[in-house]
């Protein structure tokens, strides 16, 4: 396969690919050629457009997966160190990077804590301390 000048078939095996293993997240970017590189000079460039369309489709997939790996913590009891507080949120990442947040009064920054996963959310979960 050739990076700058992905099929729309080549496309579709990726996507169906990634919707089958269903990854957690994923890190989507565009190639884009740089002046001065051989790579910009090469034939076969797809449109911009083309690669916006199909940026998002991942974008959306991605999101999809991340939410319902998020779902599947609900309920459970997950161990989180806690960073900041953010607007009224203490937020932290659980051990495989999961943005989690709660409300509390006593101040949780730089804590591990454990809590239980209440509610899941696109790009983080919300905790029950």
């Amino acid at each position: 396969m050739d990076f700058r000048g992905e099929s729309e078939e080549e496309f579709g095996k990726t996507y169906q690919f990634l919707k089958e293993v269903k990854f957690y997240k994923m890190h989507i970017f565009k190639y884009s050629p740089r002046k001065g590189t051989k790579a910009a000079q090469m034939g076969a460039q797809i449109e911009g457009k083309i690669k916006e369309e199909r940026s998002q489709k991942l974008f959306e997939l991605s999101n999809k997966n991340e939410k319902e790996y998020h779902e599947k913590i609900v309920g459970k009891e997950v161990e989180v160190l806690f960073e900041e507080e953010k607007n009224g949120y203490y937020q932290g990442h659980t051990k495989n990077y999961i943005l989690a947040m709660t409300k509390s009064k006593q101040n949780l920054e730089n804590k591990i804590m454990k809590a239980k996963c209440r509610k899941a959310k696109e790009n983080s979960i919300m905790l029950e301390m």
